[in-house]
């Protein structure tokens, strides 16, 4: 079966469309991998944003500084916006990568196969995810930011400029209300920036590592966990100073 009538052939299988299904799996998949990793993304967030708080802290004495402040919920402070933009993140992600490979060997059956071929539709794909939930994440990023108790324990007090936002929908209000549209999109030229080379040198990676692993072992969770692990660490690696552009910028402006 040649690539177009594969194509074809998954497009139209029994059950849900395919796009729904990879939409799903996409979504469930990403909301899991974030509230899995929640302390740590907090951490970095404060990191990146240069709280003074935790300057010199260390990852573990961050952890202290985060429990003694907040509790065990202060690891998880911002990750309701961060799990509410990751699942439709994460899925049209997915699903994204999947149309545009597909309608690119649909409509040049002639091109070859393989890493490039993945580079490209990552790349848009990561594009048109970010466009799409990149609100969610200045709110994620703001929420996150904020150091509950800090004043308590004798650090440093907050600029009185400093906004305080509630949760989630008052976040949104306050920068719409302070801002309008172009605050709530504050710092996503950064993301574009980063998205399109880590999502496509991603995708990239992982393709190429697979296709190394022998051909009965390629659908084994061990080999997609360790391809795509690797390949989100090297894709991370390579764009992270734009991450930490996008972060600052997402903190300085609109606060």
């Amino acid at each position: 079966m040649d690539a177009r009538a594969r194509e074809a052939a998954e497009t139209s299988g029994p059950g849900l469309p395919l796009a729904v299904r990879e939409l799903l799996a996409g979504g469930v998949a990403g909301g899991v991998a974030k509230t899995a990793v929640a302390p740590l993304e907090r951490v970095k967030i404060l990191f990146q944003t240069r709280r003074a708080e935790f300057h010199g802290s260390g990852l573990i004495g961050s952890f202290r500084t985060i429990y003694r402040t907040e509790g065990l919920l202060g690891f998880y402070r911002g990750n309701g916006a961060s799990v509410a933009r990751i699942v439709p993140y994460a899925a049209l992600h997915y699903m994204a990568y999947e149309e545009y490979r597909r309608w690119i060997i649909l409509g040049f059956p002639n091109v070859e196969q393989g890493p490039v071929l993945d580079l490209v539709a990552g790349s848009i794909a990561g594009g048109t995810a970010v466009i799409c939930t990149y609100p969610l994440d200045l709110v994620r990023t703001k929420l996150a930011y904020q150091v509950k108790g800090a004043v308590s324990v004798g650090f440093r007090e907050s600029k009185p400029s400093e906004q305080v936002y509630k949760g989630i929908m008052d976040c949104v209000k306050t920068i719409y209300r302070q801002n309008g549209l172009k605050g709530i999109y504050r710092g996503m030229a950064p993301s574009l920036y980063g998205i399109f080379p880590y999502s496509g040198l991603k995708f990239y990676f992982y393709e190429k590592m697979k296709s190394h692993v022998p051909e009965e072992h390629r659908k084994g969770i061990i080999a997609k966990l360790g391809c795509g692990s690797v390949a989100g660490l090297l894709g991370q690696t390579i764009t992270y100073p734009l991450d930490v552009v996008r972060r600052q910028m997402q903190v300085l402006f609109c606060s």
